[in-house]
Parts: structure tokens; sequence; C-alpha cells
């Protein structure tokens, strides 16, 4: 009787139980759910969120199961893309109200909240996800045994040690953070013939195509079948290959659509509660709506943590981060294009233009600690300081001062956290030069064997 209760699949129909309720309150309502009669913000952030948490697990099943028949890194790929789909919702619904009222304050406004929730999203990821990962795969190393964690001598200098292969998404990401400097520096026309900083076609042809290069490469990778996995993706994987490539298929759309059509209700609802207690609406977008939309990732990496595979689910944070970093932002000027019926760059203001470039040197700030392929709980928590000080900094200064004077003296808090940051990774990079080299050197190899005709030798063979 107790086997037959931890059966594989109890775990998934307990697990899928648990986004019924949201599936019932969705149809019964065509789809569209927003905070409000006749249920409250609380009662939808509650429905919504649950209905995520099942799905993030259903999402990892899914992932875990893939890696048998695809590349471990195109597996983590399609996982990283699916987890953070409703920001992609998210960014492209105010892109196109961007480019449907163009020329409006309406539409300048929305522009500058695409902006706001697509920087926001991404200094979570890195500031709450890198760092508070990072720590908890240390405290769980005690319990789990995590092969990853290096224990070492001294305040905060344990360390999470990543796999080496990750080395070509950090090379994508640290030329597309290179790129995002530049980003600002594109020019869009705007109401009554000023111009602006804008997000334009030439931004979405480099991003977009350092991420299609991205997957022409990794999905070309070996299959790796060293790991053993356990519980749900076990059991799938024992599965002839045409059911298991089924179920992982099933699993893939059931818990995308969850978290597709269940993210945008939570995040609304708690940015309605946030609003009934006076907070800015410009603030919810940026931090509290993207922390939603974020949470499945954030769940699916926990989830592996705690089955001591850490370095998955690093894997997952940082494919994770070159998505949106890449594809997110590149994909908001042909939003923005369709909606306003030619082709444009979807336009900002000069808090954005700050909020770019404090992201970016967040960015590389990052990619300086991963170059040598760990992160030690001094970089985490220093990752997580910079960060949390600089929102609750913003947080006081407007909800202190007047609009006019609460944007100019954030827009100084952004610059001086940018300072901080390239300082820092400025330091990092130079006396890191030989890990930063021995990076590129790697995952110029891993390029070059991917791109190599199929039975051609390897370079050096005889």
């Amino acid at each position: 009787m107790l086997q037959r209760l931890r059966h594989p699949l109890n775990a998934v129909a307990l697990t899928v139980l648990l986004t019924l309720p949201w599936v019932y309150t969705a149809l019964s309502h065509g789809g569209h759910v927003e905070p409000g009669a006749p249920y409250s913000a609380l009662v939808t952030v509650a429905i919504s969120g649950i209905a995520v948490l099942g799905s993030a697990f259903l999402l990892a099943w899914g992932a875990e199961t893939a890696e048998k028949d695809v590349p471990r890194a195109f597996a983590i790929a399609v996982l990283a893309v699916l987890a953070v789909a409703p920001e992609y919702a998210v960014d492209a619904l105010y892109a196109w109200q961007a480019g449907a009222l163009e020329g409006t304050q309406r539409g300048a406004d929305a522009a500058n909240l695409a902006v706001a929730n697509m920087t926001g999203a991404n200094r979570i990821l890195i500031g709450i996800g890198w760092s508070a990962i990072a720590l908890f795969t240390v405290y769980r190393s005690g319990a789990s045994e995590d092969p990853a964690v290096r224990h070492r001598e001294g305040f905060l200098r344990n360390a999470v040690s990543l796999d080496r292969d990750i080395g070509v998404e950090i090379t994508f990401l640290f030329a597309a953070t290179l790129f995002a400097f530049v980003v600002p520096f594109s020019m869009a026309t705007v109401d009554g013939g000023g111009a602006a900083g804008g997000i334009g076609l030439l931004d979405t042809f480099v991003l977009v195509g350092l991420y299609a290069l991205y997957i022409a490469i990794i999905v070309r990778g070996d299959v790796e079948h060293g790991e053993e996995h356990v519980g749900v993706p076990a059991y799938l994987q024992s599965f002839p290959k045409p059911a298991r490539v089924a179920a992982v298929l099933l699993l893939f759309a059931y818990s995308g659509t969850m978290i597709y059509t269940a993210v945008h209700p939570f995040a609304s609802g708690l940015e309605t509660i946030g609003l009934q207690n006076g907070i800015p609406e410009f603030f919810m977008i940026q931090w509290v709506a993207p922390l939603a939309s974020e949470s499945p990732e954030l769940i699916v990496v926990a989830y592996l943590v705690n089955k001591a595979r850490s370095t998955a689910g690093f894997n997952a944070l940082i494919s994770s981060k070159l998505n949106q970093w890449t594809l997110l932002i590149g994909t908001l000027a042909v939003v923005y294009s369709i909606a306003a019926g030619h082709l444009g760059a979807l336009p900002f203001d000069e808090k954005q233009v700050a909020e770019i470039w404090i992201t970016a040197a967040q960015s590389l700030f990052a990619i300086a600690i991963l170059i040598n392929f760990e992160i030690t709980m001094r970089e985490a928590v220093a990752l997580l300081v910079l960060f949390l000080s600089q929102v609750i900094i913003e947080f006081a200064i407007i909800r202190t001062y007047p609009e006019a004077a609460a944007e100019a003296l954030s827009i100084d808090v952004l610059y001086a956290y940018t300072a901080v940051y390239l300082v820092i990774a400025g330091y990092l990079l130079v006396t890191r030069r030989h890990e930063l080299r021995a990076l590129f050197a790697q995952a110029g190899t891993t390029a070059r064997e991917a791109i190599r005709p199929s039975g051609a030798p390897a370079e050096g063979a005889d």
C-alpha cells in the first residue's frame, strides 16, 4: 500500500491538483481573470500562486526527463524560456500599448513601463535569484551533501562550484551585456519631433541574433547520461522513447500554459494589494510584477538545489538571464513596430537610461564573479546587499519627496550604484583576466566543435 502511495504518478497527480482551482477559475471567466468581484485580490493571488507553484514542479520534471534525449543545456534553455514566458507577456503588453498609442502621453508612459519592467526583472534575477540560490545551496549542502559546494575556512568563504560547460552561456551573456551599455545611445523619435533613447530594430538584430547563435551551438551538443535521476523524471525516462517524448511535451505544454495564464493575474493581484497600501504604480510594475513573473524560475531552481542538483539549477538561472537579456529586450522593438504600424524604436526617458545602465553594470559584476566558475558566499551577499539597498533607498525617496524631486534623486542613486558595480566588476575582471581568457578560449572551442561538419575530425586529431 505504501509503495503505491509513493508511485511517481501520484506525485504528478497531486501536483496537477494544485493547478485545478486555477483552471476552473480561468475557464469560468473566459480565460481572463483580474482581481475584483467575485474574487478579491488576495483570493486571486492565492489561487493563481498555487497554480504557479504546481506548474513549476511539472516544468522541472519535464526538463529533467528531456535530458535523456537532448543536450542538457538545450533542455535547460527550453525550461528557462517557458519559466519566464509571463515576463515576456507583461513586457509585450506595455510595448504594444506604447506602439498603439504612439505620440500620446499614455503611449510614452507605457514605453517607460516596458523598460522598467524589463530592467526590474533582470536585476531581480541576479540580485535575488543568483544570490539567494547560492546561499540556499550552501545551507542545504549539510543535509544533501551537494558535491558542488566547496567548504572553506573563514567567514563566508564557502562557495558553489559551477559546471564549466556553462562557459558558453557566460560568454554570450558577457557579449550581450557589453552591447546593452550602448542601447541607450540608440535614438527614437518622440511626440513633438524630439528624440530620446530607444530600443530599435538594430538592437533586435544584434540581441536576437546572439541568442539564435547560442541555441545553434548548444543544440548540437552531446546528450549526457552520466547523472542518475530519481522520482518522477527517473520513472518517465524508463518509458519507450515515443511515450517519453510525449510525456515531456505534455508536461511542457501544460505547465507552460498554466504559468502563462496564471502569472499575470498573480502579479495584478499583488499590484492591487500594493496600490491599496499606497505603493506607487511605477514601483509595483518595476519590482512586484517581475518578482511574481520570475517566481516559476526561482521555484524550479530551488527544487533542483533541494535535490543536490545545484549545477543544473545555476545553469537554469544563467540561461534565464541570457534569454531575458537578449530575446526580451530584442523583441520589444518588434512588438512596438507591429502595434505602431511602421518600423520604429521603443522610446524611453532619462530615468530608463539610468535603469538600463545600472542593469548592465550589475550584469557585468555578476559575470565577473562567475568567470572562475564559482560564487562564494561573500560574493552572493554582495549581490544581494547591493540590490536590496538600492531598491530600499529608491523606495524611501519616492515615499518622501514630491514626484519631480524624487525622480531626480532616484536617477542620482541609479548612477551612483552603476559606478559601484562598474568599479567592482572592473577590479574583478582585471584580477581574473587569465580566467577570462580561458573562458573565451573554451567557448570558442565549443562553438567550433558545434559548427564543424558531421564526421569531420576534431581539432588536433590525426
